[in-house]
């Protein structure tokens, strides 16, 4: 153990004691032990051993406009001497209702709740009731929160995953019932075709397909045009919803990835940005399958509800940080995204280390591969690839940058152009130490 780390060591000891793995997020763990934060500006974080690195991971995908942005604090404080959380219902509310309603061509009707796993859950049990239909579609790969249905297949192997024309549907926790595993149709990303080969199989079962625009886990791959509008045609023809998982991608554009595909999918899960900085999450889309949850109806198909949902802290955050969401910062943000992106091919090829890099919007994600993969399979990592991103990951970490541990980088809109060229140089070094372990 370095001294440096003495501190992180002695608070990760305190919480082996108290929680499982010592965490509550599998996400903040390192080895050997998490380094603990004491403080973020901008976009930069402090450790508790006073070692400032840029955060290029923004608490996965959260912090749109990075830590502490002075008129999100300056509106949240002004909020949390009102009150926090009310039986009652707020203005903020309907406020941000109003504006999210607005931005986005395919709302005609929010609700909002707590995390994006809520708000995935919340999108598949109203396709259900809306349509009467039991089973779902999802891309094999794709991740899309902790809910049994929608996490299916999220981690298959080339020892689980089965016939790529058929795929397994594979469980990710021990114990999860046989009828979901049942009730959970995987589809192969960007491969039209035999995605609905699959689907017409159990055409008049299936309630809505799930599509994250540019998945995370797949290997942050922008789908494909012909991909998505055949799906969008497909659930129209066969009485199925079309749901969009837009709980990372809505940076992408004004009105999220849906603007750039021309198709208006039927529900939309949201969360991460939306809060500013906040726990959130919200389901938006076509009026009459939102109304699926309208308690005034005479028969209530998905009674819905939530202590926590629309609180007007996170109302309050969220509203400011998409006010300041404009069409300019996100011209200005996916440039800067551009720019990362050349520079980091021009330190691939100076580095002579077999890498590529995708992603879409102000999201990048570096692979130890030749080409650019358009599914999971072919971005599922080798173990070498696994040894060759470690090596980078600590890299750059060791030289004050921190990335998702898939080898992922979320831009904020306090960077600048200093923050990416500084990224680059880093990555440089990063590639020549993975390099030393290709086989």
């Amino acid at each position: 153990m370095t001294s440096e780390r003495t501190r992180s060591r002695r608070l990760y000891e305190r919480a082996l004691r108290v929680m499982p793995g010592g965490a509550s997020r599998n996400t903040i763990l390192r080895k050997p032990h998490p380094l603990y934060v004491v403080r973020g500006e901008g976009c930069r974080v402090y450790d508790v051993e006073g070692v400032e690195r840029i955060d290029f991971a923004n608490n996965m995908a959260s912090l749109i406009h990075g830590h502490a942005h002075p008129e999100i604090v300056d509106a949240v404080s002004q909020q949390l001497g009102r009150g926090t959380a009310f039986t009652l219902g707020t203005e903020r509310e309907i406020e941000y209702a109003e504006h999210m309603v607005g931005r986005v061509g395919s709302f005609d009707k929010i609700r909002f709740v707590n995390s994006g796993t809520e708000a995935v859950m919340g999108c598949l049990k109203a396709s259900r009731a809306f349509t009467g239909r039991p089973k779902i579609a999802k891309v094999e790969g794709a991740y899309h929160g902790l809910y049994d249905f929608a996490e299916i297949s999220q981690t298959a192997q080339p020892a689980t995953w089965g016939d790529p024309r058929r795929p397994t549907s594979v469980p990710v926790a021990y114990g999860t019932p046989r009828g979901v595993l049942e009730d959970v149709i995987i589809i192969p990303f960007n491969d039209p075709e035999r995605a609905v080969e699959i689907l017409d199989d159990r055409a008049d079962e299936i309630a809505c397909v799930l599509v994250d625009p540019v998945p995370h886990r797949v290997g942050l791959i922008p789908v494909e045009q012909e991909f998505v509008r055949t799906l969008r045609d497909w659930t129209e023809t066969n009485g199925s919803l079309l749901v969009y998982d837009e709980v990372i991608t809505l940076r992408v554009a004004y009105g999220g990835a849906q603007e750039q595909h021309g198709v208006r999918p039927d529900l939309t899960a949201m969360g991460k940005m939306i809060g500013g900085g906040f726990p959130v999450g919200a389901i938006a889309g076509r009026g009459e399958v939102m109304d699926v949850m309208d308690p005034l109806a005479p028969t209530v198909l998905f009674p819905h509800s939530g202590t926590f949902s629309a609180n007007p802290i996170t109302m309050t955050a969220g509203h400011t940080a998409m006010r300041l969401y404009t069409p300019d910062a996100i011209r200005r943000i996916n440039a800067l995204a551009e720019r990362a992106r050349r520079q980091i091919e021009d330190a691939i090829r100076v580095a002579g280390v077999t890498a590529c890099v995708t992603g879409g919007g102000s999201m990048l994600r570096v692979h130890f591969k030749p080409e650019p993969p358009r599914e999971y399979r072919a971005a599922y990592m080798a173990s070498h690839e696994a040894r060759m991103l470690g090596a980078f990951l600590d890299y750059l970490f060791d030289n004050g940058i921190v990335l998702i541990n898939t080898g992922t980088i979320m831009l904020s809109t306090v960077m600048t152009e200093y923050e990416i060229d500084t990224l680059s140089e880093a990555m440089l070094g990063g590639f020549r130490k993975a390099g030393e372990l290709s086989p």
